[in-house]
């Protein structure tokens, strides 16, 4: 039954994730590159140094800049660095690398444009509560004509918080590391729904549904304070571990970027056999990519929408940067780590592949590499989890027209979620969680292509009037 199952999701995957879809997402990064000349390039230091500014002369937003982006960070740095990463590089090779960063690089662009267009067309409700998204830059970008695509990613933002990113993927993620770490042989176990589960499993659930209960019941304001808590400070810890294993390794960084090269173009397929492994490559690099920093998703510009900035282009600027320190920087230490030890080659999956790469790259750490990478995934999966509950809200907000009641009830359909996670399979979360995501970005994306003129005379406006020195420019009224 479960083979059924995942052999259907399987076609559904592949279909929505086929060359098509694949090739849209990179085009529309690199027309947006083209046509904001190099912004994430150019505009980069500019993009860092906002994230500091405190002075704002806002007409709108709830939280400070930072904290949109540390919500945003909440919801991208997740599973998909440490778990996604690996099973990208198992599925596709290490060619899978290099088409993620390819893929971020031209969607630190399109992570621009979309925060921009949530940020202009954003709603201030009377009671100054904000929202904004893609569902209006849809609506009111492109015309009540279009609301249907509005409503069409709202659905699908949804489903990708209910049943994709936001619980399955991430609780199954913290279980499975915490049964690694405590019960790898699986000693004690206990039956659910007609198949053997660790007792680690079940008390780890448990605790994560408790928890995150606790924090999304208290809102947006409740989710930004946890996430400027933990989402910096586990960056950093994971980010010096994977430092340290780099250096102590840096006389195989050359051989692992020829590696990541070669596969990403197939050159070491069989012969016949290298634009198929080419195109598998791209398949899952992409998609992992987009799994892990959602550019193009259409998600984090929900996050933006709320931020109190005195120019969209300034939101815009500190949202891309997001993209960088998700894939440029989180991704690429948990790929090169795989790719140096070899781990990907083997029989283990998900968290097990990052989880051994790091205890053969740092053999010295012993016990402590395994068990700080257990509360790295931990701790960055939590935060997704609360971050994908504000962005589905917020989608099922403008669903129900405002209706609170609504959302409420939601959020305790997205706890009960919560609790089912670690009793799905890896391979059929995976794929759930690919396929939703996939269908959520092309509405997003066609906006970013109606919509490309308006993003350039915002950006052109915004520098214009950027007063020598400067990073900010004065507020101008909603």
């Amino acid at each position: 039954m479960f083979a059924l199952i995942n052999s259907i999701l399987g076609s559904i995957d592949d279909f929505v994730w086929g060359v098509p879809l694949i090739v849209t997402i990179l085009v529309t990064g690199l027309l947006l590159t083209m046509r904001l000349k190099g912004i994430q390039f150019s505009n980069l230091a500019r993009a860092f140094r906002l994230m500091g500014e405190k002075k704002v002369d806002s007409a709108g937003g709830e939280v400070s800049s930072f904290a949109a982006l540390c919500t945003a960070l909440s919801a991208t740095i997740g599973t998909g660095n440490i778990v996604g990463v690996a099973t990208a590089i198992v599925s596709g090779g290490p060619g899978a690398m290099f088409w993620m960063w390819l893929a971020a690089l031209f969607g630190m662009a399109t992570k621009y444009s979309e925060c921009l267009l949530s940020v202009y067309y954003r709603e201030v409700r009377p009671d100054g509560h904000i929202l904004g998204g893609p569902f209006y830059t849809i609506e009111k970008g492109m015309g009540k004509n279009w609301k249907w695509l509005a409503v069409l990613f709202a659905f699908f933002g949804t489903l990708v918080g209910l049943f994709g990113i936001g619980t399955f993927t991430q609780v199954n993620g913290i279980t499975s590391a915490v049964n690694n770490y405590f019960d790898p042989q699986n000693n004690w176990v206990v039956i659910f729904f007609g198949r053997p589960y660790s007792w680690t499993v079940v008390i780890a659930g448990v605790f994560v549904a408790f928890f995150a209960a606790l924090v999304i019941i208290g809102g947006l304001d409740r989710i930004s304070k946890v996430a400027q808590i933990i989402v910096p400070f586990m960056v950093i810890v994971y980010v010096v571990m994977g430092l340290v294993l780099i250096c102590t390794n840096i006389e195989k960084i050359p051989g692992a970027f020829r590696e990541i090269i070669s596969s990403a173009f197939g050159l070491r397929a069989v012969s016949g056999g290298a634009l198929g492994a080419m195109i598998v490559a791209m398949q899952k690099g992409i998609a992992r990519g987009i799994f892990s920093n959602e550019a193009g998703l259409g998600s984090a510009p929900i996050a933006a929408a709320a931020a109190k900035v005195s120019h969209p282009v300034q939101q815009a600027l500190v949202s891309m940067t997001g993209t960088f320190l998700d894939t440029i920087i989180v991704c690429s230490i948990t790929g090169l780590a795989i790719v140096i030890s070899g781990s990907w080659s083997g029989p283990l999956q998900g968290v097990a592949v990052t989880s051994d790469a790091f205890q053969k790259g740092l053999p010295f750490l012993g016990r402590f590499v395994p068990f700080s990478l257990m509360l790295c995934l931990v701790f960055f999966a939590f935060t997704t989890i609360l971050g994908w509950d504000y962005y589905s809200e917020r989608c099922v907000e403008y669903l129900s027209g405002g209706r609170l009641k609504v959302v409420k009830i939601y959020r305790w359909l997205y706890i009960l979620a919560v609790c089912a996670g670690p009793y799905m399979t890896v391979a059929a979360v995976w794929t759930i969680a690919d396929i939703v995501n996939g269908l959520m970005a092309i509405p997003n994306i066609i906006s970013l292509l109606a919509l490309s003129g308006v993003i350039v005379k915002i950006t052109k406006d915004y520098f214009s009037k950027l007063p020598a020195g400067c990073d900010t420019v004065p507020a101008e009224k909603e």
